[in-house]
């Protein structure tokens, strides 16, 4: 059966949401602060006839709608991030963000009109049967705004049986869906070594315990961690990204700190246990054989992003439906970014997948300050999470009404 006609209702109300993603786009606001969009929404969401509630995670937005019937007693979430990146936007265009270094530098902007446009079509039909909650969240970009909504009693206020979310992807042409069964992003942890030796005089290194030469032992070291521990099969990356030591106006002085700060990413606990397990007995060793004080300060931030395959089989034969095989990656490669929709993975089954928006051959890419929301994907993000509504949920007959 041919699906076109939703995609053909959403393109009716196209120029309105471009109208939705520009404005949010022109005033962009970080994480917890995103005042403005979630008044927004609660306008957009109260004039189509949702129960709505604000404050949830701080500046988070929760609607509640039922379909035709309810006698099913399932509930669906939807969810879509709102906040901005701390980034100076550098494109012209008229509706460029009106507020110095902060911009829609990942297509949040994007994802939150999706997810407004769904919610127009979803309840000028209600063509399901049960709840949909459509779940806005703040502070995606590494504050743990999913967390927040969660600490709030998200899924015991609202409960959902399944939940969705999506992410803009430049790497895929527009209009492609990707999803894995498996692992969609990794775990994102950080880490700071703290390197205590023994300054003095440059020209008398003899007298010192070099904290850059141990830095710098430690920094072999711990490459070999992955390249020599983990099996290739099993993908991880941990990554020194700055040094600090002594000052660059004293090319003379040997410090006696060095610190170092990095990230380490991986898709299995497992593996995850295994690095931080090896990172500690490296740096106990450097600091034996360099006779220093060395201390890592480890801290898990966001679990991998991990689909269940049901749910992520379910994305798949949804987008094939609306927009044939031949836009469809149903064996994603996963990304070593992060994303805290993995809390709310951890609570509920579900899946998280990928719109294409293209623009990764132009230099268009996410956290750019050139970055912007491939407008013409929003009706394929709109029709993906009304067909995921209607599919988990059909009506009587199996299958939605016209």
């Amino acid at each position: 059966m041919s699906y076109q006609h939703v995609l053909r209702a959403i393109n009716m109300f196209h120029d309105e949401l471009v109208a939705i993603r520009r404005d949010i786009h022109a005033h962009p606001e970080l994480g917890f602060k995103e005042a403005r969009t979630s008044a927004l929404v609660a306008r957009q969401l109260q004039a189509l006839g949702y129960e709505v509630h604000t404050g949830i995670g701080r500046t988070g937005v929760v609607g509640v709608l039922h379909g035709k019937a309810t006698d099913s007693g399932l509930s669906i979430g939807l969810r879509a991030d709102m906040d901005a990146l701390p980034i100076h936007e550098v494109s012209d265009v008229p509706y460029r963000s009106k507020h110095d270094g902060v911009m829609h530098a990942c297509g949040h902007d994007g994802h939150t009109t999706v997810l407004l446009g769904a919610a127009r079509y979803l309840a000028e039909t209600r063509n399901f049967n049960g709840r949909v909650v459509l779940i806005f969240q703040p502070a995606e970009e590494g504050l743990g705004g999913a967390q927040a909504m969660l600490d709030d009693g998200l899924f015991d206020r609202f409960h959902c049986d399944a939940i969705y979310a999506l992410h803009n992807w430049p790497g895929l042409p527009p209009g492609v869906i990707g999803v894995n069964p498996g692992p969609m992003m990794a775990a994102a942890d950080s880490f700071e070594i703290s390197i205590e030796g023994r300054g003095g005089h440059g020209a008398h290194p003899y007298q010192t315990n070099d904290p850059v030469v141990i830095a710098a032992q430690l920094i072999s070291a711990l490459q070999t961690i992955v390249s020599r521990n983990i099996p290739a099969p099993d993908a991880a990356v941990l990554t020194i990204a700055a040094v600090n030591a002594g000052s660059l106006d004293a090319m003379n002085v040997i410090p006696h700190k060095a610190t170092m700060v990095g990230t380490v990413r991986t898709f299995s606990p497992v593996v995850q246990d295994q690095i931080i397990t090896r990172m500690q007995e490296v740096i106990d060793g450097v600091a034996a054989a360099f006779r220093a004080d060395i201390e890592l300060k480890y801290q898990r931030m966001f679990p991998a992003t991990i689909n269940t395959p049901h749910h992520a089989e379910l994305v798949a034969d949804v987008a094939k439906e609306l927009f044939g095989e031949d836009r469809v990656v149903d064996n994603l490669v996963p990304s070593m970014g992060s994303e805290d929709f993995s809390f709310m993975l951890q609570q509920r089954p579900g899946a998280y997948f990928r719109l294409g928006q293209g623009g990764a051959e132009s230099g268009c890419v996410l956290h750019n300050a050139a970055f912007d929301f491939n407008d013409a994907v929003i009706p394929d993000g709109c029709a993906m999470f009304v067909r995921l509504v209607e599919r988990s949920m059909p009506l009587a007959g199996g299958q939605s009404q016209e």
